[in-house]
Order: C-alpha cells, then sequence, then structure tokens
C-alpha cells in the first residue's frame, strides 16, 4: 500500500484491552488490518465508522499528513476497509476543513481525498452529512479573530459511504422530537393543504399520520463541550494528554443508530480516544478499535468501567 508507511517506529499490533462487547488493538491501522489478529472480522463488519487524521497543514500530536502523500494514504485504505464490510454494510469517514498554508483560502485537499477514497474503493456515496459544532473556537484564528476577514469554521463533513445503493439504514431509529407546531397540527388535524412554490403537491392527509417523531435533516447541529466528561476526568486524574480532535459523542451514536441494530460489528480503524467504541458499547452493538497512540490508548479506557477495560 503506498504511501501508508511512517517513519515512527511501529508497534507490532497486539490486544491494548477487551471490554464486555469490543477489544482495542495497538497498532497502525494498516497494520492492525492486514495482521491474522483481525482476519476473523472480514465481511462481518457491519459499520466503519471514523474520523481519520486531517489534511492539516502543520504536523499536530496524533499525526496528519499534507497534500498528495494524504490523498493517497486515504485512498489506499478504501479496498481494505471494503475487505471488512458485510454485503449491505456501510463506511461512515467524518472530515474536517484544511485551509492553504498562510492564506485565507479554503483547501479542496480534504475533498480530493474522499472523492479518491470512493473511486479506490469503488463505493457508492449514500449521502452527504454536515456536522455542526456552534461552540466550536474561532479558527482559523489568523483571518478570523486577528485579520477579522473570515467567519469561523464551525463544521465539519460526514460522508456516508457504501458497496451498494441500498445498506442496511432506517430512519425511523433516529426520529427527532416533533416541533410544538407539528404536534399541534397531529392534534387539531389542520393545516393548508395544496401545491407549494416549491411545486411539491402537499396531500390533505400527508402530515396527519403520528410518525412518533420527524426526520431528521443531513445536517447535524451537535457541541462536544462537556469538561466533567468520564474520559476528560479519568486522562485529568492520571496526568493523559487529551486527544485534540475527539468525534462528538452524539455524532457517533447517530450513524450507529442508523445503520446497525444491535450486536452487529462497528469498526473504528483511526479510534484516538475511542468515543465509536465507547457508544458502540453503550448501544449493544459489539466493536473493533485501533490506535497506535500509547497515551491515546490509555486514555480511551476512561470511557469504559474499570470492571471491562482489562
Amino acid at each position: 500500500m503506498p504511501g501508508l508507511r511512517s517513519e515512527l517506529p511501529r508497534p507490532i499490533p497486539s490486544v491494548a484491552y477487551t471490554t464486555a462487547r469490543g477489544v482495542m488493538y495497538r497498532g497502525f491501522a494498516e497494520d492492525v488490518l492486514r495482521s491474522p489478529l483481525v482476519r476473523k472480522y472480514r465481511q462481518k463488519v457491519q459499520l466503519i465508522l471514523t474520523s481519520p487524521p486531517f489534511p492539516l497543514n502543520r504536523k499536530k500530536k496524533y499525526g496528519n499528513r499534507q497534500g498528495k502523500d494524504y490523498v493517497e494514504w486515504l485512498a489506499a485504505f478504501a479496498p481494505l476497509f471494503k475487505d471488512f464490510l458485510t454485503d449491505d454494510g456501510s463506511i461512515v469517514i467524518e472530515m474536517g476543513n484544511a485551509w492553504e498554508a498562510g492564506e485565507p483560502a479554503m483547501s479542496t485537499l480534504a475533498l480530493e481525498a474522499l472523492l479518491s477514497f470512493l473511486k479506490a474503493g469503488d463505493l457508492k456515496l449514500c449521502q452527504q452529512f454536515i456536522c455542526h459544532n456552534p461552540a466550536r473556537l474561532p479558527t482559523p484564528a489568523q483571518w478570523v479573530s486577528i485579520d477579522r476577514i473570515r467567519v469561523k469554521d464551525s463544521y465539519t463533513h460526514v460522508w456516508w459511504m457504501a458497496a451498494t445503493t441500498r445498506p442496511k439504514a432506517d430512519n425511523r431509529r433516529v426520529l427527532k422530537p416533533y416541533s410544538r407546531s407539528m404536534l399541534q397540527l397531529l392534534r387539531t388535524k389542520k393545516y393548508n393543504a395544496g401545491r407549494r412554490p416549491s411545486e411539491h403537491h402537499i396531500g390533505a392527509t400527508s402530515f396527519l399520520k403520528d410518525n412518533s417523531g420527524a426526520i431528521p435533516s443531513s445536517v447535524l447541529t451537535l457541541t462536544n463541550t462537556l469538561s466533567n466528561d468520564p474520559y476528560i476526568v479519568y486522562c485529568k486524574e492520571r496526568g493523559l494528554p487529551l486527544h485534540p480532535a475527539r468525534m462528538p459523542g452524539d455524532l457517533a451514536a447517530f450513524f450507529i443508530k442508523f445503520l446497525t441494530d444491535a450486536r452487529d460489528l462497528v469498526l473504528d480503524p483511526f479510534a484516538g480516544s475511542n468515543t465509536t467504541g465507547a457508544v458502540a458499547e453503550d448501544r449493544k452493538r459489539r466493536w473493533v478499535a485501533i490506535e497506535p497512540n500509547d497515551d491515546y490508548l490509555e486514555g480511551s479506557r476512561g470511557r469504559f468501567s474499570e470492571t471491562f477495560a482489562g
């Protein structure tokens, strides 16, 4: 696999810890996924849910690549991921934005990488989501807070892909509470039917059925600001560094509920603080996670009861 090798010392793939429903492996994703340790999971993973290192213009402690190297690195994972999916399994990748070095211009690198990933795996793009965090700090700081010529970058892209156009999915598992106006409509059974400016025709009974909630949109508004999160407390008590790019738990919960059933297998090959594994465990899904950094591995134990994270 071109572009996957690192100049850093590479740990031999091994089991870091296990829980009631999952296992965390220590090692680089490409090494672990090609090792005999995980051969038993091939064609059995229902959902690969992950947030790979973003293509940033400066090096981060959790590791990242730039430019063409990043595009090739991510694309090389596509056929490998596909080999682990069930016939109706899904891949969901969260990807942040990148900016041109020293310039107030957004880079297209993240989009190029994801398009290359789709092509390399011969995958279908089922739907694109936006994950909006209104509490995010104003970045890029130079252009937003100092020069004041841009507004803050407050979203990430989330791409849902699969080998088929009809992977397992059910939006009834992720319904939102009805709005006050919709609840009133259901009580009164009255609304204005007919043709809308959009040319959609709303029938006289189209909105009279109570479906127990509203279908969510593809824009997910989530925050990730809890200071008393068990993971944060665990790391602070032990002097462990917090992972700087943690996936919001609600984002993981949305896709795990939407795309899997209880006891299905979920994989996160770039686990970091292992949000995916913790949410899968809580939702009674089996999980597999992979992370090479020992500090992040140790910190991720804080997401689980010490009874199980052994």
